[in-house]
């Protein structure tokens, strides 16, 4: 008699009394295996990215730091050389004070420096002993006659009808360039009231009166605009107005013809082209020598005019690997010292 298979015959633990591990048991620990493996590979980015971050974060600051290093090194070097510039303006304007006579458009001062590598200057100095290997910089400059433009602190006068004359020269002044005569108004309306604010200031209160100026008072041809003026009529007037610190004559030397024009009543533009031309070939030594340049029925005033200045705009400019620096100061000459009353970093679209 033949005897049947028992039914958990032939299966894996059958009889052993040990659980048998089903495919429905080994899916979950499969699947927490494979969620493990995805959290570690997470976690692993995660830790990569921060680290690339931070990372990243150190290099830009350190060249933040080089950056800012660099530029105000740069800016160092800059003022030094244009203090050098400066100091080149203020010897030429000391010799030109020794020689005396007038001052003119022929003399050394007014001869503009062209752009020169500054390692020229170097060349021509026997004692110096620095190498051609450093950062190329380029130096060019100029001086200006300032009392060759009509000067607006004159407008600001205790004496009432020197203020109406000095007003109607800028009103000229305004013809010839072609602004209107309300322009010369409002420029002069302007100055008195804010000259007239700053008196009224306590002297005891040196702070509200340092604000009341800073405010108030221009002190340079680019802030009329501060008193209301047209920004148009600013730039086209800025060649020939300035604003100086005292009371001045124009320099007839000096002077384009829309000044000339401006300064002397009566002076039409055929005329003052005439007295241009006429200085060209011998500047005028004395007021009677350019009297004898107009025409007869006019007579140049002493308080109005004349043939010498004293104070002079230094326009210097500094070509420094890739900058580019401008710097404009007023220098006053009083007899052989030369005092510098302005500094004025300019931009490089500013004229």
């Amino acid at each position: 008699m033949t005897r049947r298979p028992h039914p958990a015959a032939g299966r894996p633990g059958a009889g052993t009394g040990t659980p048998t591990r089903t495919c429905t048991q080994a899916r979950p620990r499969a699947h927490a295996r494979a969620t493990q493996r995805g959290a570690a590979l997470l976690l692993a980015m995660l830790i990569l990215t921060l680290v690339a971050t931070l990372a990243s974060g150190m290099l830009w600051q350190q060249w933040r730091g080089i950056e800012i290093e660099s530029a105000e090194r740069t800016r160092a070097q800059g003022s030094w050389l244009l203090n050098g510039a400066l100091d080149w303006a203020r010897l030429i304007l000391r010799e030109d004070a020794r020689n005396g006579g007038s001052d003119h458009l022929g003399e050394p001062w007014a001869l503009p420096l062209a752009e020169s590598r500054l390692s020229t200057f170097l060349a021509a100095d026997k004692n110096n002993t620095v190498d051609d290997e450093g950062p190329e910089a380029f130096l060019s400059g100029r001086i200006f006659d300032a009392q060759s433009r009509l000067n607006l602190q004159n407008l600001i006068g205790e004496e009432e009808a020197e203020a109406l004359k000095d007003l109607q020269a800028l009103q000229r002044l305004c013809q010839a360039t072609g602004q209107t005569a309300d322009t010369a108004d409002r420029i002069a309306r302007g100055l008195r009231e804010a000259s007239a604010a700053l008196d009224e200031v306590d002297a005891s209160q040196p702070a509200d009166k340092a604000a009341a100026n800073a405010m108030l008072m221009p002190r340079r041809v680019e802030q009329l605009v501060w008193l209301g003026i047209d920004p148009l009529a600013v730039q086209a007037l800025r060649p020939y107005i300035d604003l100086l610190p005292v009371r001045t004559t124009v320099n007839v030397n000096t002077a384009p013809p829309e000044v000339l024009m401006a300064a002397i009543a009566g002076l039409d533009r055929g005329s003052a082209e005439r007295v241009v031309q006429m200085r060209a070939r011998k500047p005028f030594e004395t007021l009677e020598d350019l009297k004898a340049a107009l025409p007869p029925a006019l007579s140049p005033d002493a308080k109005y005019v004349g043939v010498n200045s004293s104070f002079f705009e230094v326009q210097g400019q500094l070509r420094f690997e890739q900058h580019l620096l401008r710097e404009r100061s007023l220098v006053q000459r009083k007899g052989l010292d030369m005092v510098v009353l302005r500094r004025d970093r300019v931009g490089p679209l500013d004229p």
